[in-house]
């Protein structure tokens, strides 16, 4: 069992969701891309200057 398998396997218990077998390879691949797009958003290194983006409202 991979650890992002265990990490799912400990998520759903933790949280009390049941979690079919079936679903398992689908949860897997969401969960694998989304950490990539992550780590690619946590790489980008922003001056020390930078300010957030302002609030918008309508």
């Amino acid at each position: 069992m991979s650890s992002l398998d265990q990490f799912i396997a400990s998520a759903a218990a933790a949280l009390g969701l049941p979690l079919e077998e079936a679903w398992k390879p689908a949860v897997k691949a969401n969960l694998d891309v989304t950490l990539r797009h992550a780590a690619t958003v946590a790489e980008f290194n922003l001056p020390d200057d930078a300010e957030p983006a302002p609030v918008f409202k309508a």
